[in-house]
């Protein structure tokens, strides 16, 4: 796949070829099973249309200006889009400032200013609840009266629903605040990723014989329920098992709450380097220890849980892989 990232809409050129242009719209937020069947839909009509795709979304979250007094933490920070969006969407992907301008933009001007006569599209194709412009005025009816109005046609993609009810990014949130990390990850459809840099702790981990890379993670990011899981983390092109803590260290109580991975068969020296962090199973709780040499009981019982689940989900991942095969 190939997909470009233009911050600003003024460094958009609608001009860089004729054909037309398929878009879609939206905070995608947690790039979740909804999210990803628009991203089908777009990328369906512009590879049979010879079509641009074009993906349009915001930072900071319209929520930050709009709301700012209550501002929902993120499933996925513009960092981590620029990583991800890729592996499910081939086009441009547009972020726009939001700003005061933005906010108290009317539908009307948007769409002609900006997806029109900026973008020029020729198909847009959103989620089932979705609206824009100011107070949200561009409702699903709104838009398809100004794709009437301006010449372009309006799809609306349905909800994808899971245990009756459609999946989206409060519901995923709630479950990650609510530690229903499994449901979480189900309606997600991937594995929930924390990118960050590493950077130095205390070395308390290395002193134990369990030594961490601590991850400086986006303070808006949501982070999984306290404790510890089953991870898997990636620093450049490789991939690592590992057990990781996402929590308040109770040995280190300043330094807030901490993202740090134990890999294994890992020796490395990776300060300052970019790694993301995936957790894929929760162990268990945060728990305070009365002494260090009662932590490191407990870390090598964890360990060997870590490891069970890791051989499981690997054996898992091959019968999907025979099977798939087979079909």
């Amino acid at each position: 796949m190939t997909t470009t990232f233009i911050r600003g809409i003024q460094n958009f050129s609608k001009q860089e070829d004729q054909r037309p242009v398929i878009a879609t719209i939206g905070t995608f937020d947690g790039i979740h099973r909804g999210h990803r069947e628009i991203f089908r839909r777009v990328r369906e009509q512009s590879e049979r249309e010879n079509a641009r795709a074009v993906l349009i979304t915001f930072h900071p979250h319209p929520r930050v200006v709009v709301t700012p007094d209550n501002v929902p933490l993120l499933l996925t920070t513009i960092e981590e889009k620029e990583k991800f969006i890729p592996d499910f969407f081939d086009g441009k992907v547009l972020v726009l400032d939001f700003n005061e301008e933005l906010k108290n933009m009317p539908a009307d001007r948007f769409v002609r200013d900006i997806l029109v006569d900026r973008v020029g599209i020729r198909k847009l194709i959103v989620g089932y609840d979705h609206a824009l412009g100011k107070n949200r005025e561009g409702n699903i009816a709104a838009l398809q009266a100004l794709g009437a109005k301006y010449g372009f046609e309006v799809e609306v993609v349905g909800p994808v629903v899971e245990d009756g009810q459609p999946v989206s990014s409060s519901r995923i949130r709630r479950a990650l605040q609510e530690s229903r990390f499994d449901e979480a990850i189900r309606l997600l459809g991937h594995e929930y990723a924390i990118y960050g840099t590493v950077v130095r702790g205390i070395g308390l981990g290395r002193k134990l014989g369990y030594p961490t890379a601590n991850v400086a993670y986006n303070q808006r990011k949501l982070l999984p329920h306290e404790g510890v899981y089953a991870c898997f983390a990636q620093i450049g092109d490789e991939e690592f098992d590992g057990m990781m803590f996402i929590g308040r260290n109770h040995f280190n109580p300043n330094a807030g709450v901490t993202v740090e991975a134990n890999l294994f068969d890992f020796d490395r020296d990776i300060y300052g380097q970019e790694m993301i962090v995936y957790p894929i199973r929760y162990v268990r709780m945060n728990q305070r220890f009365e002494s260090k040499e009662a932590l490191v009981e407990q870390i090598g019982k964890d360990k060997e849980i870590v490891l069970n689940i890791l051989k499981q989900e690997k054996r898992y991942a091959a019968q999907q892989g025979a099977q798939s095969q087979n079909h």
